[in-house]
């Protein structure tokens, strides 16, 4: 618990620093990346009350799989009693401000129970932040996978 909690202040510490340097708002920066790990908190969780907060009404996700999902169907499937997610992590993240949008790129790792069957996923993802009506909303999120 405590190396997780080193390598979060450490993360935090890297990320302030490269947002300071590129005169992007570290506060902002570090506010998404918090959001990011809410994320993965909400969906291991399936708290889609949490996941309805952080994501724009308009929000388009492409998942692992191909499939092109908006927000209420990504809640929905989310609830679906078939799904059973165990363990949802980040392994790396890099974020670039843009001016009121916040880019986020890094690698997951996700392992449950869908349809009975159990899975293990990795692989990378794109999420796309902006602020509006004084809050970070996701506003896209791409994910695809890393084979081996």
């Amino acid at each position: 618990m405590k190396s997780a909690v080193l390598v979060m202040i450490l993360l935090c510490s890297a990320v302030w620093l490269t947002a300071a340097q590129s005169g992007a708002d570290p506060d902002a920066v570090t506010k998404v990346l918090a959001l990011e790990h809410a994320w993965n908190q909400a969906e291991e969780q399936k708290d889609t009350k949490a996941m309805d907060a952080i994501f724009d009404n308009a929000m388009v996700v492409v998942d692992y799989d191909g499939t092109l999902r908006i927000k209420a169907e990504f809640l929905a499937k989310m609830r679906s009693e078939t799904s059973h997610p165990q363990i949802e992590v980040t392994e790396s993240m890099t974020a670039r401000m843009l001016g009121t949008t916040v880019v986020v790129t890094g690698v997951y790792v996700m392992k449950g129970v869908e349809n009975g069957k159990a899975y293990a996923r990795r692989g990378r993802f794109i999420d796309t932040w902006a602020f509006k009506d004084g809050n970070w909303l996701c506003v896209t999120s791409q994910a695809t996978p890393i084979l081996h």
